[in-house]
């Protein structure tokens, strides 16, 4: 019998006990449908049964479909029972909260994890709607919970889900309280998963208590809290939840807070999880804050703030007219088709982490300020300066967020993709909807001295230099590509980056995927994304300020990054 054959025959009789397992009459039919299609369906049959979706550390990710390599109600069950069980066999107590945003499958999924959790005599407690990661991050140490669900995929493309894991102090300790699991916590997970049983024998109870609008008013009580009740609110803000979950409680926090309700983008203020007018739905990525900041330039509005889908990450626009060019920013150009007006910029991750840190370094805030190592190096700087604390981890806010080994007391955390934990004792883990409110109460500190978030990091450039950054990103369809550009980095590592030596090269394996290399003004930090099947290369270019000029460093800066971009796209094959 040939080969192509036998493995045609041995994923049909797989597919088939998948089926007589799968408690979805929905995924059972769309299984069969494949089925009936082969042998000309035989890849897509291989790729649903390539391997179950891994639960690490990010949790599970993946596409909507039947199937073990897919997010479906099937693999939802068995992760829940793994983690039930795995809560049980660490003696945890308490109940289990379980929120959800509004993507496809996202409710359904948090109620079976709820039937699974109360069928197992644990109590489950529901958010009482879709709602931002943030609220379900507060929810676990406020309600004393023993772990946290959030059935989110965050900004992955509308047809992927998602599966994120907080412990509470009791098995997460004081630095994990909250946060999201690391290891060794997602191995014994993962391996309570995989020794789940027949679906048909896991007990089911009831979909848990729906709790109350009250969780969510407490967590905009204590949100508004972060930022100073004495400050100017003299701000307009033009807003944008991109078919997400945020809108509500953003509007709530601001209006608690004594801002003005921001003007939100109308076509993406209610959640979508089809996300009609966005290619991507995540703020970094072209055109997708298009209409945010045609919102902003048609109300004049001060800054312009997206948050992702789950409200998580928090991206920021300003009017940057005279620097947008030199910045490197992402700059409408002339009008467009669109109708995007030219003078508005995103601010880098790295830009709005340096401006929130350096906000609450003048506040008085101190303790330790904490950065991943594909950020900017300027926060480094920053606490030299300034005589505080300073640590640096791999990337991820659970890494983050128990940065110095609880020897400072963490004040703040940033990572360049747009997360930021301005109140760690509120949120432990990235915030998007505090993030906002601190940006709008340093943008309107400002306003009312005639300044603008653009003339404060110039004024941070001034003093620090240029630290300009950026990222060459690749998406690939074939994960064997971001293999074999890591390998070839590793084989022909570079001895010169812009003409200089390469004074340092790091190999962080086997702890993570990631090589670093360093120059006298250069850096650049390799490694394949944790959640999206993407390589990036994170670029820095230290330009020292001469003579007051910081538009020169930046002319310059950007000169040499783009450069750089060029010289590591060569070296990765890529």
């Amino acid at each position: 019998m040939p080969a192509e054959t036998t493995d045609i025959d041995d994923i049909r009789e797989r597919a088939r006990r998948w089926l007589d397992d799968d408690p979805d009459p929905a995924s059972r039919e769309e299984l069969r449908a494949v089925l009936d299609r082969l042998p000309a369906s035989a890849p897509e049959l291989a790729d649903r049964f390539a391997g179950p979706l891994t639960f690490g550390t990010a949790g599970l990710r993946g596409p909507l479909r039947a199937g073990p390599n897919g997010m479906n109600l099937a693999v939802v069950t068995q992760a829940a029972a793994g983690l039930v069980g795995w809560l049980a066999a660490q003696g945890g107590t308490g109940p289990l909260v379980i929120g959800y945003d509004a993507r496809h499958g996202s409710r359904e999924f948090a109620e079976r994890t709820a039937q699974v959790a109360t069928g197992a005599g644990r109590p489950a407690l529901l958010l009482p709607r879709p709602l931002p990661t943030p609220v379900l991050a507060y929810a676990v140490r406020h309600l004393g919970a023993v772990a946290g669900v959030m059935v989110t995929a965050s900004h992955n493309p509308p047809q992927d889900n998602g599966y994120k894991v907080y412990l509470g102090a009791e098995l997460g300790g004081a630095l994990g309280a909250g946060a999201q699991i690391v290891p060794p916590a997602d191995a014994g997970i993962e391996a309570a998963i995989r020794s789940v049983g027949p679906l048909a024998e896991v007990p089911l109870g009831p979909a848990g208590q729906v709790l109350g609008d009250d969780l969510v008013a407490s967590y905009v009580e204590r949100a508004t809290a972060v930022i100073d009740p004495g400050g100017s609110r003299d701000l307009a803000v033009a807003y944008t939840p991109l078919h997400g979950v945020g809108a509500a409680v953003l509007t709530a926090a601001f209006a608690s807070a004594g801002f003005p309700v921001p003007g939100v983008v109308p076509e993406q203020a209610e959640p979508d999880p089809a996300f009609p007018t966005v290619s991507f739905p995540n703020p970094e990525e072209p055109g997708a804050v298009d209409r945010l900041v045609a919102l902003a330039e048609a109300t004049g509005a001060d800054i312009a703030i997206a948050n992702d889908p789950d409200a998580d990450r928090c991206a920021v626009a300003v009017r940057d007219t005279a620097r947008a060019a030199s910045a490197g920013g992402k700059v409408a150009g002339p009008a467009r088709p669109d109708g995007n007006p030219p003078g508005w910029r995103m601010l880098r991750g790295d830009e709005v982490g340096v401006l929130l840190a350096d906000h609450l370094m003048r506040r008085g805030v101190t303790g330790l300020y904490a950065t991943t190592i594909v950020s900017s190096s300027l926060l480094r700087a920053m606490c030299a300066a300034r005589g505080l604390p300073y640590d640096e981890t791999l990337t991820g806010f659970k890494w983050i967020v128990r940065a110095g080994g609880g020897n400072e007391p963490l004040v703040f955390g940033y990572e360049e993709a747009l997360g930021y934990c301005v109140a760690p004792e509120h949120v432990r883990d990235k915030d998007g909807i505090t993030a906002a409110l601190t940006v709008a109460e340093l943008a309107a500190g400002l306003k009312a001295r005639g300044l603008t978030l653009t003339d404060r990091l110039d004024e941070l450039a001034a003093e620090f230099g240029v630290h300009h950054t950026d990222q060459l990103s690749v998406r690939v369809d074939d994960l064997r590509l971001i293999a074999d550009a890591m390998a070839r980095i590793r084989a022909a590592t570079p001895t010169t980056l812009l003409g200089q030596p390469v004074t340092e090269a790091q190999d962080l394996l086997p702890e993570a995927d990631v090589v670093i290399l360093r120059t006298g003004t250069a850096r650049v930090v390799i490694r394949p994304s944790g959640t999206e099947p993407k390589l990036k290369a994170y670029l820095e270019v230290v330009e020292p300020v001469a003579d007051g000029d910081v538009a020169g460093a930046r002319a310059r800066a950007t000169d040499a990054v783009t450069t750089l971009r060029k010289e590591m796209a060569a070296t990765l094959g890529l």
